[in-house]
């Protein structure tokens, strides 16, 4: 294989490992904790390389209301960096896609915050990972949703599909960033808006500094920079582009709340 697509079923097996392991009954911070173990054997979380991240990834980023609304099994599968739904400011009747879209924890929340008269897609690559996602979409009670395989590089999705694209931490591990940009902005309608959570880094390190932190599939060596992010944002058309720092992941390198417009028509 070439190193992107080795890269590729590197990510795609962690992922199904982690839904294999839910299915199986394990907790989000037992799951978290067991996938950083096969990484690096230091315990921690698994979109991160050190022990001392703690809370700053999986399902302690979401409130208590947002447990509530979920089932045990899509908060389990919880491994991101963020909270896109807050992230998004969802409206009632909008359409929304979730770009790697798990164990459906995100879709699912955006089902609800969008209503009856709004729907959610979830885009995922991995087996295990969508037919969680199905059954804990089931299981919520949440109709208005579809997930799809796909990758995040060619979604598949017709162009202006969706009002709002939201992604939790995935976008770092993509082979193709500038792609995924792209596709993003075929997807989203005229007017249409990004709310993502990722990890990004300082514009300081370079990408062996970044490959130093932790690894690509552990979701750090991966990573853009701020400057990167916000250029490659506007190489493909969005504008009012923002990437905001929440919290250090690793020195130098953060979650973040990114954000950004597709003109209008």
């Amino acid at each position: 294989m070439s190193e992107p697509n080795e890269v590729r079923e590197q990510v795609r097996a962690r992922y199904a490992q982690a839904a294999t392991a839910v299915v199986g009954g394990a907790k989000n911070a037992e799951l978290n904790d067991s996938l950083q173990m096969v990484e690096t054997g230091d315990g921690g979380s698994c979109c991160a390389s050190s022990p001392e991240v703690g809370d700053s990834f999986g399902a302690a980023l979401y409130g208590s209301a947002d447990h509530e609304e979920l089932p045990a099994e899509a908060i389990a599968a919880s491994l991101g960096c963020g909270n896109p739904t807050s992230v998004a400011a969802l409206q009632a009747g909008e359409r929304v896609l979730d770009l790697g879209s798990g164990g459906g924890i995100d879709v699912i929340l955006s089902a609800r915050r969008v209503g009856e008269s709004g729907f959610a897609y979830g885009v995922d690559m991995t087996d295990e990972m969508l037919d969680l996602a199905r059954a804990n979409a089931q299981q919520a009670g949440v109709t208005n949703v579809e997930f799809v395989k796909g990758t995040i590089e060619e979604v598949p999705l017709a162009d202006q599909t969706v009002d709002v694209v939201i992604s939790n931490c995935v976008i770092n591990l993509s082979v193709d960033k500038a792609k995924v940009l792209a596709e993003m902005f075929r997807v989203l309608v005229p007017g249409g808006r990004l709310g993502i959570s990722d990890v990004v880094a300082e514009d300081q390190l370079t990408p062996a500094d970044r490959a130093e932190r932790g690894s690509y599939v552990g979701c750090i060596a991966g990573a853009l920079s701020r400057s990167e992010y916000l250029a490659g944002l506007s190489a493909v058309g969005f504008i009012d582009a923002e990437v905001e720092f929440t919290h250090e992941a690793v020195p130098g390198m953060h979650g973040a709340i990114i954000r950004a417009v597709k003109p209008p028509a």
